[in-house]
């Protein structure tokens, strides 16, 4: 079952300006230690953090709130596999939201997919809720990823 879509489409140069403009200011406010470290060691360090700043809007519109009643932008954090594949994980306000919308007897997951075409930096996000398998157990202040 689909709980949530949402979709954003970020500037790449203006991401850049506003680095340039508010450095560590902005950085901090918004991304979280393990994103920054990923962008700064990318060539293309503006469109790394446009896409991730992309999946967190996309984020907070599937999870109904956009940015307000409370979400953090470091409430959602990309990360990648180790193949790669983007995933988003959720803490605080934006976990607790997570859980509310998710129906009893199933668990949240948050799929996430990021691309880049210069100057544009898209995200699109999907929470699906999928049956818990028959005799797990969840712990209500566990983030559901």
């Amino acid at each position: 079952m689909i709980l949530g879509v949402g979709t954003d489409l970020a500037n790449i140069e203006r991401i850049e300006r506003i680095l340039i403009r508010y450095g560590d200011r902005f950085r901090n406010r918004v991304f979280t230690a393990t994103e920054q470290k990923k962008a700064e060691r990318r060539r293309d360090t503006a469109g790394t953090y446009a896409k991730r700043w992309a999946a967190k809007e996309a984020c907070s519109k599937a999870l109904g709130t956009g940015l307000r009643m409370g979400i953090s932008w470091k409430d959602m954090a990309v990360s990648n596999l180790r193949t790669g594949q983007p995933r988003m994980q959720v803490t605080g306000w934006a976990a607790q939201r997570l859980q509310a919308m998710t129906p009893p007897g199933m668990e949240a997951h948050i799929h996430v997919s990021l691309t880049d075409d210069h100057p544009w930096a898209q995200a699109f996000v999907i929470i699906e809720a999928l049956p818990l398998p028959t005799g797990s157990l969840t712990s209500p202040d566990q983030p559901i990823i």
